[in-house]
Formats: structure tokens, C-alpha cells, sequence
């Protein structure tokens, strides 16, 4: 079954290429604004004292999204805006940026621009003690804390872009359970700079939910979470495709912080999504392209599958696959007592191994599956027990994917809420 990701469009010239060959899942054929050029900053003298953990904190945040090689060496700083109401820190890279405020007392106010990374690794290292940083034009930008004193090159403000601006479209979203449903979906995304539209995380809003889908062609993983789109709600359906790697660090960044407000803004190739809980706001440019139809994939009901202990599978499979060859599946046998785990490799190492299971609906089935792909997916049911449900073609030449989902006990489902679907392996033997 091969499933084509049709004529994407890219955000760039990279895509080139078509994908790469082997197994593969088969599916069927808002507004913004960019905040104005920022003036020059007038008076050369800057000077304002703030707690060092919040600041380190703050510093730490903003440089996070930041590639760590940049073609550009003006994208690689940070950006400082003291005022009467404290600082302002930001960090662009013209896809992604982040900014943050916190307090301090201000006494010149103005701008500045220095290393975001080197700044970062100092604020971590500093005493116990507030930090004063001045900024004058034979001194360049000096930080003091207590008897340490850095003396950091200032980098000029007004070649740094404009911070993007994000008043669309907004919802909420509780901070855990999205920051859960990112982890369990992100991982799926491809590695492959190759294809970019399969390199994000599609999120789509339809009615009170938020689902978040991610595939590399060779596997879906699909999670659904409330969305709160208040009394603006429109019955219209969202969809925004985010970079997996943006995505993952707004997961780890607002795991703790609440409700997290999620806007959409822009039209054309400047789309748009902007992440603000409390004092943090995180904004993407959105992936360019058509996200395949991969829901269409999962089966609406089959009875054929197996349960079995999630904890219990994933160790017996890193122990077998230890033997296999680099990217070579793994021989599975459900049958209605157990599954088998069947491996053999180089320098005529072999493996076996079984875990009880029960198996219904169905005949026994044996199946290869990529290791790693099935303990990522079992990682991310995040229940005692895993259901892998086998699922049918109008085509017997060819495999079908397994559908694995979570499960609270061996005769309980769990929720529907995970869903992710594994393409098997040919096997050889």
C-alpha cells in the first residue's frame, strides 16, 4: 500500500526529491502582521539591574528556539528592550522567535543586541547576587555580579528583524494535556528536510477539539485534546502545519504553565501561529504545503487484536532486537496466549522470546515491525496495557498497518483520544 503525499508546497527550494523507497502507510488522494522595522535606538547609554534567576531564566528561554549554527550571525542574539515597565527579551530566526518580560529596575532605558547562547551560559554561571548590566559607547556591554564582570560586544540593533505580531484567531488549551499530546505525536514527523510538509505536526480544530497529527510515511500518530475556542468560536475548521521541532519545545516550555493560548494570524507565505502563556509567547511560521488526508487510514472497527502489557512488550523487544541488523524488522507471532519475538543477526546471533497476550477476533498473526518504531508508540500510550489491532485490505498482496491504541486492562479499552498506526515489514524468511 503506498500512499503518495501528492504535489506538496513547500515553504522553500528544498524540496526536490521524491521520498525515499520501502514500506509505506497509503492514503487516497490566519491573518498577521509583522510589527514595523524597529527604530533606532536613540541614547547610546542603556543601564538596569535584575534578579539573576529570573533573568538566567528568561535568557535561557529566549535562545532555546535559536538554531546552534546560523547563516546569519545577527539572528544568533538576543535581544534586550529596557523600559519604565522592565525588559523585554526576543529571539528570531525569521521562522521561529520567542520573547518573554520580566522586572527590573530600569535606570537609562534602550536596547540592546548581544550573543543569545554566550549570554545564556553566563547568566547559568553567575554568584547569588543581582546583575547590572550598562551599555555605553566605548565600553561596549558590561554585566557585573558581585565580583564577576563580563565585557560582551554589542551587535547593532538595527539590522535585527522585526519580531513577529500575532492578534488572529485564538483558543485555549490546558498546558499539560497539550504538552502530553506533543510528545506523544511529534516523534512521527519526519527527519527528512527532503519532504517539509511531513516534517510538522499538522494541528487541526474542529468544534471544542484539538488534534494534532504527525507521519513519515511510514507510521501515523494521531492525539486529540480539549480546545476552548470561547464565545468567537467559529464552526469553520483551523488547520495549522507547525515544524515538529518548534512544537516539541513549546511542549517542554508550557508543560507547567496553565492554560496556553494558541492564535492563528497571516495570509499567503507569511502564515502564522503564536503560543503565549503568561509572560512567554512562542510564534511559528507555518510549514508551506498539503498535509496528506492520513485520518482516513484508521479503521473505524475491527474486532481482530491482541492486549498485551505495555512495560512488559517493550522491554522483551529491546532485549530481542539487540541482535538484529541495523534497520532489520522484527518477526512477531500473536497467537491467543501470547506473542513471540523472533530475531537473528549478524555473526549468527539469535533471539526469542514471549510475552503473554490474548489475542481476539481473529487467526493467529505474524508480522515484522520496526523495533524502534513500535517502542516509540508504546512509549506514547502511556497505559498498562496496549492493544494492537489488526487491521484489513481489499488487497491481500498487500501488508496492512496495525493499529496500536491505549488500554486500561485486558478486557477494558482505554480512551480514543491516542491513536497510532505502524506500517509492518516484509519479512524475508
Amino acid at each position: 500500500m503506498t500512499l503518495p503525499v501528492g504535489s506538496p508546497q513547500p515553504i522553500d527550494a528544498r524540496t526536490r526529491m521524491p521520498l525515499r523507497a520501502g514500506p509505506a502507510l497509503a492514503w487516497a488522494g490566519q491573518g498577521s502582521s509583522m510589527s514595523n522595522p524597529m527604530p533606532e535606538v536613540e541614547g547610546a547609554y542603556v543601564r538596569f539591574q535584575v534578579n539573576r534567576d529570573v533573568f538566567s531564566e528568561a535568557v535561557s528561554f529566549v535562545v532555546k528556539l535559536l538554531p546552534q549554527r546560523n547563516p546569519q550571525p545577527i539572528l544568533a542574539g538576543v535581544l534586550i528592550e529596557a523600559s519604565e515597565t522592565g525588559l523585554s527579551l526576543s529571539a528570531f530566526d525569521y521562522e521561529a522567535s520567542a520573547r518573554t518580560t520580566i522586572d527590573a529596575t530600569v535606570d537609562e532605558p534602550g536596547t540592546i543586541l548581544v550573543h543569545g547562547r554566550l549570554l545564556s551560559d553566563i547568566a547559568s554561571r553567575l554568584p547569588n547576587a543581582p546583575i547590572q548590566i550598562t551599555k555605553d559607547p566605548e565600553d561596549g556591554v558590561v554585566l557585573t555580579c558581585g565580583s564577576a564582570r563580563f565585557t560582551l560586544s554589542s551587535m547593532p540593533v538595527e539590522e535585527y528583524p522585526a519580531i513577529p505580531e500575532v492578534s488572529g484567531e485564538s483558543g485555549l488549551v490546558p498546558g499539560e494535556d497539550f504538552a502530553t499530546a506533543i510528545a506523544q505525536v511529534a516523534f512521527a514527523a519526519s527527519r527528512d528536510d527532503v519532504t517539509p510538509v511531513l516534517t510538522g505536526v499538522q494541528l487541526e480544530v474542529n468544534g471544542n477539539r484539538l488534534s494534532l497529527v504527525a507521519t513519515d510515511r511510514y507510521r501515523v500518530a494521531l492525539r486529540e485534546i480539549p480546545w476552548d475556542g470561547g464565545s468567537g468560536a467559529s464552526d469553520e475548521s483551523t488547520t495549522a502545519l507547525v515544524p515538529a521541532r518548534t512544537l516539541t519545545e513549546v511542549g517542554k516550555t508550557f508543560a507547567h504553565s496553565g492554560d496556553i493560548s494558541i492564535a492563528f494570524s497571516g495570509s499567503g507565505d507569511r502564515e502564522i501561529i503564536a503560543f503565549t502563556a503568561g509572560n512567554k509567547t512562542v510564534t511559528s511560521l507555518l510549514i508551506k504545503g498539503n498535509f496528506p488526508p492520513v485520518r482516513r487510514l484508521f479503521p473505524e472497527q475491527n474486532d481482530h487484536h491482541a492486549v498485551v502489557n505495555t512495560a512488559d512488550l517493550a522491554e522483551a523487544v529491546r532485549r530481542v532486537a539487540l541482535v538484529l541488523d541495523r534497520s532489520a524488522p522484527l518477526r512477531f507471532t500473536f497467537t491467543s496466549e501470547s506473542v513471540s519475538m523472533d530475531a537473528s543477526g549478524t555473526e549468527q546471533a539469535r533471539a526469542t522470546e514471549s510475552v503473554d497476550s490474548t489475542l481476539s477476533g481473529g487467526d493467529d498473526v505474524t508480522l515484522g515491525l520496526n523495533p524502534q518504531y513500535l517502542l516509540e508508540s508504546l512509549g506514547a500510550v502511556r497505559s498498562e496495557f496496549a492493544r494492537v489491532t489488526f487491521t484489513s485490505s481489499e488487497n491481500a498482496n498487500k501488508l496492512s498497518p496495525v493499529l496500536i491504541t491505549p488500554q486500561t486492562s485486558v478486557d477494558k479499552g482505554g480512551e480514543d483520544s491516542f491513536k497510532y498506526l505502524l506500517q509492518p515489514n516484509l519479512l524475508l524468511r
